[in-house]
């Protein structure tokens, strides 16, 4: 209950639960719509499901015109990634850092577009950012997939040789590090499936999925990133 608690104390945990809403609401509406309930402009829940996913979009994207500095601060801090031992991690992470960093400026300019604040077209810039958030889970993907080769081989080094008390010490967290970036290459996978969704028409399958679909990719990394956090933040409660 602390938790969850800490949880929802965090700007990035409310944005976590708001997302979490949002992706669900649409999964529900689409499902209905797909299921033909209610009819056009009938009492069906679809429509005001829908929109309320929309509306909660929109709320993230306004909330997130206060996160470069915080992405700012993340990027300093990792740098060059000199505390990192393998060089193609440390260099997917730097530019998935990058991409990031690129991100939150174009987003901000698509936003403001789009409430007339400036006299722009926005379509441009939401695919911009689109490209630089695509760019970014890719990395996220690859880096994944690296460090789980990385584990995997180091755990089999790990059976030819005797396991004293640091060695199951360090196998155990490898353990937990192993789940950790299984479930970060399914979040970004599930996001990434969206993001080409959302990419010009004529790119793989960009707009072809329904809502339901873009609903449970969405919904999945979702609660992935409840999870994660719900975790940390109970590990660090432990004594």
């Amino acid at each position: 209950m602390e938790a969850a608690a800490s949880v929802l104390e965090s700007h990035r945990g409310r944005d976590r639960i708001v997302r979490a809403l949002g992706y669900s609401s649409r999964l529900l509406g689409g499902l209905l719509q797909a299921a033909g309930r209610g009819g056009d402009g009938g009492p069906g829940l679809q429509h005001p499901l829908l929109r309320l996913s929309q509306e909660l979009g929109n709320c993230r994207a306004t909330l997130r015109l206060l996160d470069d500095l915080a992405m700012f601060l993340h990027s300093r801090g990792y740098g060059l990634g000199a505390a990192e031992e393998d060089a193609v991690v440390r260099w997917l992470s730097v530019v998935a850092n990058m991409a990031d960093q690129l991100y939150y400026p174009c987003e901000h300019v698509a936003w403001a577009a789009d409430y007339k604040i400036l006299n722009i077209h926005s379509s441009k810039w939401w695919t911009l950012s689109n490209v630089l958030w695509s760019l970014s889970l890719a990395l996220g993907v690859l880096r994944s997939l690296r460090v789980l080769q990385q584990l995997k081989k180091k755990s089999k080094q790990g059976r030819r040789d005797h396991l004293g008390t640091e060695e199951l010490k360090q196998l155990h967290l490898d353990q937990v590090r192993k789940r950790a970036e299984t479930l970060n290459l399914i979040s970004n996978l599930s996001d990434l499936a969206n993001a080409v969704h959302w990419m010009p028409r004529g790119i793989l399958w960009a707009g072809r999925f329904p809502d339901w679909l873009v609903g449970l990719m969405g919904t999945i990394s979702s609660l992935i990133g409840l999870y994660q956090m719900w975790y940390v933040s109970s590990a660090n409660k432990d004594p």
